[in-house]
């Protein structure tokens, strides 16, 4: 099965086994989380959600993504500013697809 689900303020297509790079959660990792967000589910689509729709992930690690360089600079009023950036991420692999 496959399904759309969001979070985060993003989507995502995922089948089972998918990995995935998601805004950073409040879960442990090795816990299982649900998505009942899902906009389709195996064909189905939704408006906006489908209902009774779930997708069961589990958590696999929290981290940060490399660095990112920000520089700001005005021509001829003599400003520079650098400064750095590392989004937190959540790392989760779909375990399951339910649709009814």
């Amino acid at each position: 099965m496959k399904a759309v689900i969001e979070t985060g303020g993003k989507q995502y297509y995922v089948e089972e086994g998918t990995v995935l790079y998601v805004e950073k959660m409040d879960a442990e990792p090795g816990k299982a989380i649900e998505f009942d967000k899902v906009l389709m589910a195996n064909g189905v689509v939704g408006r906006p959600y489908v209902t009774g729709a779930k997708v069961t992930a589990e958590v696999i690690k929290h981290g940060k993504q490399k660095k990112i360089i920000v520089y700001k600079y005005k021509q001829k009023k003599n400003y520079h500013k650098t400064q750095g950036h590392r989004q937190p991420y959540t790392k989760v692999q779909i375990k399951s697809i339910v649709s009814k």
